[in-house]
């Protein structure tokens, strides 16, 4: 079994936040995947279903952002599973707006979400890191990141969702590259190879035919 963590905060006030962008990775492979419905479950809430041969649950703790590693510790107790087993989803400032990379264990620099879940459980899980790219300056990362989503967004963060949904199931079965292929698909779609139909120039306009009358012939025919 696999555990998928979105973080996010909870409620209507953050849910278009560039923050909540695990969130809205999980509800997409839910909807899309027919797993069960959202129900409330250790300090979250809780969708299950399966990928491929894989059964998955996803969690969507709903403690706030900075105590999100009490509701992961307590759904990890409860389905004993090692940390290899869990993927968290979360927002990334150092990566630009639409771009995703996949890694296993290591620190959390300064994301808050991830540092309580260390703090709980260590940090051998994986992560997916989602770009959202990063304010002019450090001062304004909060306000940021606590921030909705510009409308000038919407085209790649779709994209990038769908392209985490499509390949999703091959994130469960362990298949770290195909995931990544399935979202580069739909992130950076390789350019049609297109070619130019080869036609002929076209042809220069006839010359007319050398005129071979004499003089007096030419006056002739004008007054036939």
């Amino acid at each position: 079994m696999k555990l998928f963590v979105g973080l996010g905060n909870p409620g209507p006030k953050y849910a278009g936040n560039r923050h909540n962008i695990g969130f809205m990775a999980v509800d997409r492979i839910a909807a899309d995947h027919d797993f069960t419905p959202w129900r409330k479950a250790f300090q979250g809430l809780v969708s299950e279903g399966r990928l491929g041969t894989e059964k998955v649950a996803l969690l969507k703790p709903e403690t706030f952002m900075n105590l999100s590693g009490q509701s992961v510790q307590a759904a990890v107790a409860f389905w004993k599973l090692p940390l290899s087993d869990v993927i968290v989803f979360h927002d990334e400032l150092d990566l630009a707006p639409g771009k995703l990379r996949l890694k296993q264990g290591g620190g959390h620099a300064g994301h808050n979400g991830l540092r309580s879940i260390s703090a709980h459980l260590g940090d051998g899980y994986g992560r997916v890191r989602l770009g959202i790219g990063r304010p002019g300056h450090k001062d304004a990362v909060a306000a940021y990141v606590l921030h909705d989503f510009a409308k000038t967004d919407q085209d790649w963060l779709e994209n990038l969702l769908c392209g985490i949904s499509e390949g999703a199931e091959a994130l469960a079965m362990g298949d770290g590259q195909k995931f990544m292929n399935a979202v580069s698909l739909r992130t950076s779609p390789p350019r049609s190879s297109t070619t130019r139909e080869r036609t002929d120039p076209p042809a220069p306009p006839a010359q007319p035919a050398e005129d071979t009358r004499s003089p007096m012939q030419r006056l002739l025919d004008r007054f036939r």
